[in-house]
């Protein structure tokens, strides 16, 4: 999430806290989870428009939810994008029995992690919830590939640049203790020649990327998509 955004998630909890001193609200009322108005989102469209089992499941946070044109991207994948801005790993473990087990994809692409650091997770800890990630789909659906894409170097984030080095590390030799499970690196690629992020590929905040960005991981992903396409 970028400063705008904890920004706001800041004000609504002090909105909250003013509300029930004051006695304006009924705490009975109040969203229990704030993903949750998103998460009914995925489900009304669910409903309108069925996903067929099979496609290619991308969640995470905002990279995921800001790539508007993932499907034409990949005109010959079927997608499914199941991005909220702001999100964790954890977050995307709480709600799989609502917005991913149901899909029955045949991949599953996940960004996450960097708001994770952000919000004070460690590396280890950031291993261990996509680890909790794995184990919780693969009760459901032991077949399922995952591909975790690694933290992107932003230079918003510059500050936590070793800590997303570390976090990747981590999460690669993780995986490659496991079956079906790969990490796709665009860190590597995102970094200029002295090793810190290209502000090219970004917007104005330094945290979001522009098209010349997602590039990048369009060249990167396609591969592991199309590699994955008759299983």
């Amino acid at each position: 999430m970028n400063a705008m955004g904890n920004r706001s998630r800041y004000r609504w909890v002090l909105l909250l806290a003013w509300a029930f001193a004051t006695g304006s609200v009924d705490a009975q009322r109040v969203p229990a989870d704030p993903w949750q108005t998103e998460i009914r989102a995925f489900e009304q469209t669910d409903r309108e428009r069925p996903v067929q089992p099979g496609g290619v499941l991308f969640i995470g946070s905002s990279s995921i939810r800001f790539w508007e044109s993932l499907q034409a991207d990949f005109p010959d994948v079927p997608i499914i994008r199941r991005g909220f801005g702001g999100s964790e790993i954890r977050d995307a473990t709480r709600f799989a029995d609502r917005i991913v087990i149901p899909y029955r994809p045949r991949l599953i692409v996940m960004y996450a992690g960097d708001n994770d650091l952000a919000s004070g997770r460690t590396p280890q800890q950031v291993r261990d919830d996509f680890a909790a990630f794995v184990a919780r789909v693969r009760r459901a659906l032991p077949e399922v590939g995952i591909d975790w894409i690694t933290i992107k170097p932003s230079p918003a984030r510059s500050n936590l640049l070793a800590a997303m080095h570390n976090t990747n590390a981590l999460v690669s030799s993780y995986a490659k203790s496991q079956v079906d499970v790969r990490v796709i690196d665009i860190f590597t690629p995102m970094l200029d020649a002295s090793g810190q992020p290209r502000s090219s590929l970004y917007g104005d905040d330094g945290l979001h990327m522009n098209r010349a960005g997602y590039r990048i991981w369009i060249e990167k992903l396609a591969p592991y998509l199309h590699e994955n396409a008759g299983d």
